[in-house]
């Protein structure tokens, strides 16, 4: 079953020209099993996902990208934002509390893009020892927003760090979908089964972009 772990709508992310209906009618055609919505620090409600899913016939999950001091984190299985939640240690507590699943958002995308270290290697060595890696359960190793090297970095940061790794489009556009998703070895049918099947580490991130 593969999933897109990793998307954006209108108006609950404002950056994202995709409203719920095109995200979903896009993934369905994109041959997508199912996908995430996973908006910039706001939560969805549980009867506003199952009244989409009722809709459209269609597998959605709810998450949240918390945008926090260490980066951006996808969480899955908390149930609102709260204060505190700009810092990895309060979300990790929070998420731990309700059996939740934390993964790290296209790792250091920025310092590899702008060029803030001489080389990978030595940015890979300068971060590989940030406190962020005990705090979280997985590492988006291909995004759809972004560059190849910085997907490789990734990929990298997960090896080192012994991490499962997981895909997604990070979709604000029709246009970046299909491009990353996360392949699940068993069907998911509910919230807390993708969780226990992200615990499980019965997955792996997969490249749709020939499709």
């Amino acid at each position: 079953m593969i999933i897109d772990l990793h998307s954006h709508t209108k108006p609950k992310s404002e950056d994202s020209d995709l409203t719920p209906g095109e995200l979903i009618g896009k993934a369905k055609l994109s041959g997508l099993d199912g996908v995430c919505f996973t908006e910039h620090d706001y939560h969805w409600k549980d009867e506003d996902i199952n009244t989409l899913r009722t809709e459209f016939n269609y597998p959605i999950f709810r998450g949240i990208e918390i945008s926090c001091n260490e980066g951006d984190l996808i969480v899955f299985g908390l149930s609102e934002y709260t204060f505190g939640m700009h810092h990895a240690e309060v979300v990790r507590r929070a998420v731990d509390e309700v059996g939740g699943f934390i993964i790290l958002a296209h790792p250091f995308r920025k310092r590899v893009r702008f060029g803030y270290s001489t080389s990978p290697s030595i940015l890979l060595d300068e971060v590989s020892s940030h406190y962020v890696f005990d705090l979280v359960d997985a590492i988006e190793i291909l995004n759809g927003g972004s560059r190849d090297n910085e997907n490789e970095f990734a990929w990298e940061l997960a090896k080192r760090k012994n991490l499962r790794g997981v895909g997604g489009s990070d979709a604000h556009d029709a246009a970046d979908i299909p491009s990353f998703a996360t392949e699940f070895e068993r069907p998911v049918g509910s919230l807390e089964e993708l969780i226990f099947e992200l615990k499980t580490g019965r997955f792996r991130a997969v490249d749709l972009r020939s499709i």
